[in-house]
Order: C-alpha cells, then structure tokens, then sequence
C-alpha cells in the first residue's frame, strides 16, 4: 500500500506537528499507510511536548515534487552486458522503445539503441564474432553437437567458393569460426586446421569420422535451424551486445531527480530515452520522454494549513487527499473532491479528537497526551479568544486519558516554550511566521509566545531595523512581529514604517508606535489576520 505522508505547515508549532502524529495514529488504525513529517525544525515547546510523552521527532519532509521514481517510466528493462545483439534488438521491437541500457552485476555500463544495431551493420566489418557457445545456439536456434569452448571469439568465415578454391585459397585457423553445408572435404579441412567452431547450415550433417576427428582436436560444433543465408545473416547479432554499446557521453537520469530539472535536460539534449539509475549505479529502467506525462503522484494529507504559501514545496505537484484545519479557507484546490474537515475551534486537534470519536477508535494516553498539547498551545491554555466549548471539553476528556493535571502540565509547557534565551532575532522573529497574500500584496506575520516580553522589548530598535529590512527585502506590504505576553494577556507589536497607517486602522490607534502593547490581543488567526485583511480588502 502506497505510503501517505501527513503534515502540517511551515515553521511548525506544536499544534500543527502533534495533529500529524495524532492523525497518522488515527488513519493507520483505520487501515491505511501513513506517516506523520514536519517540515521545519520543531520549537522548543514541540520539543518538550515529544520528549514528555516520549515521541520521536517525525522525519523533516523537504518536498512533495514529482521525481524521476513518481514516474511509469519502463522499470528493468536493462540487458546483460553479455546478451546478445538479437535478444536486445527484438527486446527493442517488442516494448516499442529505441534504445535500452546495458548493464553489468546491475550497474550501468552503457546504452545500445536501433540506430546504433544499423549503423554497425551498415558501415563496419562484421565479420568478428566475440560471444558464447550458447549466445550462437539461441540465436541460431541451432542444435548442439560438439561443445569445449564457453566462450566464442574468431573470424567469421562463409563457404561460397567450391571445395577446391576454397581449400587451395582460403586459410583457416584456430581463431576460424566457419559457416558451412554438406561441403565434407572443407568440413575435413576446417577440422584439420582445428578451427574454432564449425557451424552447419539447416538440414547439413557430419560424417562419423570427421566428428571423431573433431573430438580428437577440441572442435566446437552446432547445426543452425537456419539456411546458410540467415545463418550468415544472423551470425552477427549472437555477438555481445557489450560490442556495439556507447558507452561515452550517455546521459543518465537519477531516480530521485525532480521532473522539472529533467524536462529542462530534454530542452538541451533532445534525446527520447535516458536510462535512470540510483545513487549507487544500479540501473532501474528506461524512462521515455513521453512518460512524463503517465506519474503517480505523491499522496498526502494536510492538516492546520490549507494555503499554497503555508504547505510543502511542490504541494501543487501532489496527490491531496484530505484537509483538516481550523483556519479560514485558503487558496488549495485539488483535481478531485476530497474530505475537507474544516471547524472554528481553538486547535486541529480538537477536530481530530471528534475524528476518533466518530470513528470508535480507542486513543492511547501517549495520543491523548500530545493532542491536549496541541490545542492547550493553540488556545493558550484557554486564555485565547479563539477557545471554544469544544477545544475545553476534549482537553478534559484527553487529559483523564493521559492520566495529567492539564493546568500544571500547561504552565510548564508554556514556559518551555516561551524562552527566548541563545535566540537571535532573525530567529525569534521566525520562530512562528507566516505568510500571506492579500489582493497581490504580501503580508509576513511573526508571532512569539513568551512570559519575558522584555527580552525584546530591551532591544526595540534592533528589532525595527529587521523587520524594516526585511520588508524591503522581499517586497512585504506588511512585515510584523507580535510578542505576545501569556501572562497580561495581550501583544507587544513591532512593524515595517510602511505599514504604519494600515496598522494604525487595523487596530484603531491614531496611537500606534513601535512596540505599543495591544491588550487582549493574542490570536493571530481570529484577531490579528482578520483585521489586516479586512482592512486591505476596503482599500
């Protein structure tokens, strides 16, 4: 069953990164393949939260794009590199396809295509044969009689003289591999001069003591199913196809390259086959330009986010499968209907509470645990206006489950978390960001959750100077930082000066100045965000 990867936004908080673990629990209960990610490095309240409950930190999640793996492409397809040029060539017609990969032990080793089969044949000497006893007997479909030799190597020689001109003109060798008929003096011949292989032609036979005398001298013999003319005209392609394989300046594909990188290596090369290969060589298969157009896209489900900006690098390039999120609907759309679970309440995990309710699915205490972190950080241990009955009722019912006093417990995951000590201020003003976009403006928002306010109130000026530089920096309408003070219940703001008079409204202070405290202001997704884009939107 195909792997789903669950997670939620950029910059993770601890609601955000414990709905994934609760979810993935909840799904792999009802039968399905998940796995909780994250896709930033979890805050030291996450931290706390994980180690309390003893949960490993979910895998970082770089990306969802297409990759060279995400695609139909045609999976081991390779040759031996001791195959033969026929096997390969009929290989080639059959699948449709103009060239494949050579390989030796699985490696790489090179590509033969069609152009190159007739090119060969065309323009060069094809008369060296260096192959196997076998490779000639499946290629000819021919009969064994006389094997000493695994390995063929000679000259390829025909019997078209007559038997005299043949014998008087014609010197052969041990490296002699001759192609004859019911010709008995040049079979006695070939024999005495203990060539290589003596290859009959349909319906020929040996004498009984020129096959005594071949055994005598090592003779390799077979009896081709083919007339002299196709087995003159086959004997070619029983060779290695390691012959006629290029082996310089083919360009491979990775399996876990992006497509987007590989389309732009088509742009320059404009070849239509490229074999893929890993990281350590092995080859996997052919992939044919038009396969880019067959891929399976990677399936997941995304929880506390459902905007563009919010989510994983190429989001737009997967599977989505369902949304559960407790914030205003975004700008995510999908192919196909989906499950999209959408509440007004404190926390993600308030939702996936009522999930496994809905579901009759028993949650373990170490569940309970980190889902009750979840929406105490969301709700501020209830001190946030986005509370609701619901965020109250399962923090109750999940906190008998994990067997804690949820209001002492709370209190010291607050506090874990709202240290600002060895942070620098790049760091504190992206601890908790996020961006958005409001009619084609950009708009950046920082949060940090702290009992010790003055740690940067102290350096007021500093922290200005960031947020002015980097609004000019990344063309930001709007860059704000707010420190939001857990114990007096309200936020310190810090601003872009461009921003001054759109703040100015969004919170109605003529007074507004660099950190002025806003109390009771404590949310960002039901007090702060609305009153930004309120604003915009009028203007």
């Amino acid at each position: 069953m195909e792997k789903i990867n669950i997670f939620g936004h950029k910059k993770p908080d601890t609601d955000s990164a414990t709905a994934a673990i609760a979810l993935s629990y909840l799904k792999n209960e009802l039968g399905f393949n998940t796995e909780a990610r994250i896709l930033g490095h979890p805050n030291n309240e996450t931290k706390f939260v994980l180690n309390y409950f003893k949960f490993d930190e979910p895998k970082y999640l770089n990306d969802v794009k297409l990759q060279i793996k995400d695609l139909n492409y045609l999976k081991d397809c390779a040759k031996d590199y001791h195959d033969t040029i026929y096997n390969c060539f009929m290989y080639m017609n059959e699948y449709n396809v103009g060239a494949i990969p050579v390989v030796n032990n699985q490696k790489f080793v090179g590509l033969i295509s069609l152009k190159d089969i007739a090119k060969h044949q065309i323009n060069d000497k094809i008369d060296n044969l260096c192959t196997s006893y076998n490779n000639i007997i499946k290629t000819l479909n021919a009969k064994e009689i006389l094997k000493f030799d695994d390995d063929i190597t000679g000259n390829v020689v025909v019997t078209s003289y007559s038997s005299t001109t043949f014998i008087e003109n014609i010197s052969l060798d041990r490296n002699t591999i001759l192609i004859v008929g019911d010709r008995h003096s040049i079979i006695e011949y070939a024999i005495k001069s203990k060539v290589k292989m003596i290859i009959l032609t349909k319906n020929s036979f040996i004498k009984d003591e020129h096959l005594k005398l071949a055994k005598e001298y090592h003779i390799n013999i077979i009896l081709s199913n083919e007339s002299a003319f196709d087995t003159t005209r086959k004997i070619w392609l029983a060779n290695y196809v390691d012959s006629v394989t290029l082996k310089e300046n083919v360009i491979t594909i990775n399996d876990d390259e992006e497509v987007d990188d590989f389309v732009e290596i088509t742009k320059k090369n404009k070849y239509t086959n490229y074999p893929v290969i890993d990281k350590k060589g092995k080859c996997l298969g052919m992939l044919r330009l038009s396969d880019i157009n067959d891929a399976t896209r990677k399936k997941v489900i995304l929880v506390d986010h459902n905007e563009y900006i919010q989510s994983v690098d190429g989001i737009e390039e997967a599977e989505i499968l369902e949304i559960v999120d407790h914030h205003k609907i975004g700008n995510l759309d999908t192919k196909y209907p989906i499950a999209f679970r959408n509440m007004p309440v404190g926390s993600t995990n308030t939702i996936i509470y009522s999930m496994f309710k809905e579901n009759n699915i028993e949650i373990p205490s170490n569940i309970a645990g980190v889902m009750l972190s979840g929406i105490i950080s969301d709700t501020l241990l209830f001190r946030s206006p986005t509370t609701t009955s619901k965020d109250k009722e399962a923090v109750f019912d999940l906190a008998d489950i994990a067997g804690i006093d949820y209001e002492k417990y709370g209190m010291e995951m607050l506090k874990a978390g709202s240290s600002l000590k060895n942070k620098t201020k790049e760091e504190i003003l992206y601890y908790d960001f996020k961006n958005f976009n409001v009619n084609n403006k950009k708009i950046g928002i920082g949060q940090i959750l702290t009992m010790t306010p003055n740690d940067v109130l102290d350096e007021l000026d500093e922290y200005v100077s960031l947020v002015n530089e980097v609004a000019e920096h990344n063309d930001n309408l709007i860059i704000a930082l707010f420190v939001t003070d857990i114990l007096n219940n309200g936020s310190y703001i810090i601003y872009n000066k461009s921003a001054q008079e759109i703040l100015s409204i969004c919170f109605d202070r003529n007074d507004l100045c660099e950190g002025m405290f806003l109390k009771d202001y404590i949310s960002r997704k039901k007090q702060i965000i609305p009153n930004i884009i309120d604003v915009l939107e009028k203007r």
